[in-house]
């Protein structure tokens, strides 16, 4: 394949992954603690290079493709007075557990299992400082600082458990697992309790503008149709050398 017709059938490529990740943000608008995924194209140069580098050692390999990487900018807070919903009111992740590990998210709306566990709408246990946040009811007290009080003991002054919540050095390997979660980055650290800060009775909004989603499926829009346009003329300019080729 022609290195010209392999960057310009990658960059398209490309900008089919793009529309992909705008139609999956502007779908969750309106998800909770939802964060935006963005596909970050290489460059025209790198695509040359890569190109260049991918046909010398195995001839008609595609150069490589766009990065996809999550927006971790935060959302609104919206007020719902749910006992169960908590807002990141600052940096943070909360951590919960699945089958493949442990996963991070800042989609706070919870709620309380049959086994009186706090896990996360798709039945994911939150992890506390302890382990598993269990309680006797779905109306607990959570403050500021992310310490849990049991709602059986209205005057408790001793929390049940503490929220735990990380950050990273490193967001940029935190790519989405679907449902809310993210893959963790690198550089953990756990936040320490002066550093939580949590809304009992809000949740994070999305942060996605649809503006924003709109202008960028305009752009992959018009570059798909420009590189349609380029791998013409190219198919155009060789034909017209071979026809030339032909008369001589």
């Amino acid at each position: 394949m022609s290195e010209i017709l392999a960057i310009a059938l990658n960059s398209m490529q490309n900008d089919m992954r793009q529309v992909e990740h705008v139609a999956m943000n502007l779908a969750n608008t309106l998800t909770p603690g939802y964060k935006r995924q963005v596909a970050a194209p290489l460059s025209f140069g790198t695509l040359v290079e890569q190109s260049a580098t991918s046909t010398a050692s195995h001839p008609g390999q595609l150069a490589g493709t766009a990065r996809t990487y999550v927006d971790v900018r935060p959302g609104a807070m919206k007020h719902t007075g749910n006992n169960l919903d908590l807002a990141i009111d600052g940096q943070g992740y909360f951590e919960v557990a699945t089958a493949q590990g442990p996963a991070y998210t800042r989609q706070g709306d919870f709620r309380v299992d049959e086994r009186g566990r706090l896990v996360t709408a798709q039945g994911q246990a939150v992890i506390g400082n302890g382990g598993e946040i269990l309680l006797s009811g779905a109306k607990p007290r959570i403050d500021r600082n992310g310490n849990v009080f049991d709602a059986a003991d209205p005057n408790a002054k001793l929390p049940v458990a503490q929220i735990k919540l990380v950050r990273f050095e490193d967001t940029g390997p935190m790519t989405s697992l679907g449902n809310g979660l993210l893959a963790p980055g690198e550089g953990m650290v756990q936040l320490g309790t002066s550093d939580i800060h949590l809304q009992q009775g809000y949740l994070e909004g999305s942060n996605v503008s649809t503006q924003q989603e709109m202008v960028q499926l305009m752009q992959s829009a018009r570059h798909f149709e420009s590189m349609q346009k380029a791998i013409q003329g190219y198919d155009e300019a060789v034909d017209t050398a071979i026809r030339k080729l032909g008369d001589l």
